[in-house]
């Protein structure tokens, strides 16, 4: 077990996706689906509960990032609503969908650095 558990490190290994506590194994099985144990270390990565915390930053980096430029758009170039709105929703779901499993990963890896696990 790591004893020196820094915010930073378990942040940096998490936007990485990978284990917080050893940084060689792979956080998630799947696209969000968090490996009970790490295949580097046997460390309990199950015990760490991501439930809605990570979409709720997600959706605020989202909103930063492509909603509030998208706000200008019009001022900039005047485009039919039949291109804007797709483009739109293409951009916003995939900027999501992109996002979410780093967000977790790093949500998760500060629950480690605070020993905040479901076994407490």
């Amino acid at each position: 077990m790591n004893a020196n558990r820094s915010a930073g490190a378990g942040f940096k290994r998490g936007l990485q996706r990978r284990c917080p506590n050893c940084g060689e194994g792979a956080l998630f099985r799947g696209y969000l689906a968090v490996r009970p144990t790490c295949e580097a270390c046997g460390h309990d990565n199950g015990a760490y509960r991501a439930d809605d915390g990570p979409a709720y930053f997600t959706i605020v980096l989202v909103g930063h990032l492509v909603v509030a430029p998208l706000l200008c758009f019009p001022f900039i170039w005047q485009a039919p609503l039949a291109f804007v709105l797709p483009f739109t929703l293409s951009l916003v779901t995939a900027t999501t969908l992109a996002l979410l499993p780093v967000v977790k990963g790093a949500f998760i890896g500060v629950q480690w650095s605070a020993r905040a696990t479901t076994t407490q």
